[in-house]
């Protein structure tokens, strides 16, 4: 038997710290704009890094409703950076990690 829950949890800690990374790697040290935006980096921080945070704690706490909370609220950033090109597109394969763990958490029950 296949242990669902503790896939669940890895993907979806796994996603979540990449996507903190990711955050990080945007807001501070962008290879595609010279200079820090205040502005850029608070939306991308509510938008991208909290959800990774309620990830990480919803696959930690094995919490559907968490893990489908931090997809639908990081998705619509997460397909803006999907369509750009370079590393960013990342974060849609985030997104999908949220959307999957969800989906694994749930045939665990």
């Amino acid at each position: 038997m296949i242990k669902w829950s503790k896939i669940s949890s890895i993907l979806g800690i796994t996603a979540g710290i990449i996507s903190m990374i990711l955050w990080c790697i945007f807001s501070f040290v962008n290879p595609y704009s010279n200079r820090f935006e205040p502005d850029a980096a608070l939306i991308t921080f509510i938008m991208l890094c909290l959800p990774a945070c309620l990830a990480i704690l919803s696959a930690i706490l094995q919490q559907r409703a968490l893990m489908i909370v931090s997809f639908i609220w990081s998705i619509p950033v997460s397909l803006y950076f999907t369509l750009t090109p370079g590393i960013f597109a990342l974060f849609g394969v985030n997104s999908l990690a949220y959307l999957i763990t969800f989906l694994l958490m749930r045939a665990n029950k």
